[in-house]
């Protein structure tokens, strides 16, 4: 009986979704008026999530009073702010933090190559002129956190210098 290809009825309470359909496909669909980020649908003149799965609610949105009149506000600003998800926003941050590492690495082999105590980090004069006068300088820990965190790779680093220096 299975060679015969016996299917059985379509179900009646079958959900009207979509079940393939990914919001960048949305986003070809329906133009510049949506925008993906992290596998969510927004809408970029009103910043809020749709729904991807049912082209009804999203027709809807784009046909309700509200969204009219914030896309004609978001027309008039000329600024193009897109809501972003939390990853996409600290995938940005990255940048930053290499700098800040960068910063803390060089302010540690700085006070090792001068013979500077890092408990002199600690003291209130030396970190105000850090925090006006060093970009992301209000950004380098106490002394106990330098020891612990970024003493041993400074240490590593002259290690592999010294090594490579005496062959």
């Amino acid at each position: 009986m299975e060679r015969f290809g016996v299917k059985s009825a379509p179900s009646r309470n079958r959900s009207k979704t979509a079940l393939y359909v990914t919001p960048q496909d949305r986003v070809s669909e329906f133009g510049s008026e949506l925008h993906e980020d992290g596998g969510k649908l927004f809408c970029t003149s009103c910043n809020v999530v749709l729904n991807h799965v049912r082209k009804s609610a999203i027709n809807d949105h784009l046909k309700s009073k509200t969204h009219t009149k914030r896309k004609a506000e978001f027309e008039e600003q000329n600024v193009r702010k897109k809501q972003r998800t939390l990853t996409a926003s600290l995938q940005c941050n990255s940048t930053a933090q290499t700098e800040k590492s960068s910063v803390i690495q060089d302010f540690v082999k700085m006070c090792l190559e001068a013979n500077i105590p890092l408990e002199k980090a600690d003291h209130p004069s030396v970190r105000a002129f850090l925090s006006r006068y060093v970009k992301n300088g209000s950004s380098i820990p106490k002394s106990e956190q330098l020891r612990k965190a970024y003493l041993p790779d400074g240490y590593d680093n002259e290690n592999q210098l010294i090594n490579t220096e005496d062959r």
